[in-house]
């Protein structure tokens, strides 16, 4: 039986050093060590052994295996060292000591307005969060307060994928997870949750001057004792004001959203028109700019915080409407174009 291992173990490697590519490597490995392996075969032989014998021959197949699995291990890194070799050699060749003639670029208007919205926050002691664009209906609806079937889903034309999760249609979907995040800092240091977290949102939208599939959302949260709507007038005023170096028109009317009561719509009077009316503020004079509102109780016991003792609130700024605003884009639409021409002008001082 020894012998037979042997002879195994020398027609493996054999067998292995002719291998050249990812494909012939599977191919043996499932020749040996398949269910139906060489290897696993030699198993089969030791019906004959006595109780003794199986336990050493047993030890020694095992020793095998391992052997023919690590010099499978080390054949399939040497095979990929040798494919992402064969990539670079491909690759065209420069010669870094000729001129070449570079153009600045430009950052994406929303990028700038992000950017510095964040720099606002910050200096009023917000946290920066990153949140998947990929995310679960419970993160998206039933965490704030809209279960299944609740008529307010069809406020947004959400894009729903195969394995049943969906594409963010509101950057309130990482509400729930900023809260479980930052509830034991706040219940047993007494540090308030204070967190802002943008990013792209998805709804299936008939575009129009100020209607698009896709777009930026910045959303807000800060959770406390006595937290009232005079401190998400102050935080709103104070980032529209840095934003705009200057001091906007604003008004409060009320609106329906689940997961925050009372809510509210906040608009800013319109600057591309001056609040006489344009398509971009569909002739009204105001641009709905961020729905907010008290966070509602429902919502900070689903994030494991005691409505009884805290209160908070939430705004859902709309970034690409900002960036219109500050920029004078009439269009929502020229944003997402991919023009140079448009937007090319743009500049940073970074």
């Amino acid at each position: 039986m020894d012998l037979k291992i042997v002879s195994l173990k020398e027609r493996f490697d054999a067998e292995l050093e002719k291998i050249e590519n990812m494909s012939e490597l599977d191919s043996i490995r499932v020749a040996y060590l398949g269910k139906k392996g060489s290897v696993t075969e030699l198993l089969k032989g030791m019906k004959e052994l006595s109780n003794e014998e199986k336990k050493v021959f047993g030890q020694k197949v095992n020793e095998l295996k391992g052997l023919v699995a690590e010099k499978i291990s080390a054949k399939t890194a040497e095979l990929k060292q040798k494919e992402i070799e064969a990539e670079i050699n491909l690759m065209p060749q420069f010669d870094i000591s000729m001129p070449v003639k570079l153009e600045r670029g430009s950052y994406h208007p929303i990028t700038l307005v992000q950017r510095e919205c964040e720099r606002i926050f910050k200096t009023m002691g917000f946290t920066v969060e990153d949140y998947s664009e990929v995310v679960t209906d419970y993160e998206c609806f039933e965490s704030l307060n809209i279960p299944k079937h609740h008529p307010a889903r069809d406020m947004q034309d959400t894009y729903y994928l195969e394995n049943g999760q969906l594409l963010k249609s509101q950057t309130s979907a990482a509400q729930n997870a900023i809260y479980k995040k930052y509830k034991d800092a706040l219940i047993n240091d007494g540090v308030p949750i204070k967190a802002i977290f943008p990013g792209r949102c998805f709804r299936n939208e008939a575009t129009d001057a100020c209607h698009e599939n896709t777009f930026f959302q910045m959303e807000g949260v800060m959770v406390d004792k006595n937290i009232s709507i005079s401190n998400l007038i102050y935080f709103m005023k104070t980032m529209l004001s840095e934003v705009f170096q200057k001091d906007i028109k604003v008004r409060l009317r009320p609106g329906f959203f689940p997961f925050v009561e009372p809510g509210f719509e906040l608009d800013i009077s319109c600057l591309i028109c001056g609040g006489d009316g344009c398509p971009s503020c569909k002739h009204s004079g105001w641009l709905e700019l961020c729905p907010c509102g008290m966070i509602h109780p429902e919502v900070l016991k689903a994030g494991g915080i005691d409505p009884e003792e805290y209160t908070g609130f939430a705004f859902g700024l709309g970034l690409t409407r900002l960036a219109m605003m500050k920029y004078g884009v009439k269009d929502i639409r020229d944003l997402n174009s991919g023009s140079l021409k448009s937007l090319s002008q743009f500049t940073d001082d970074e």
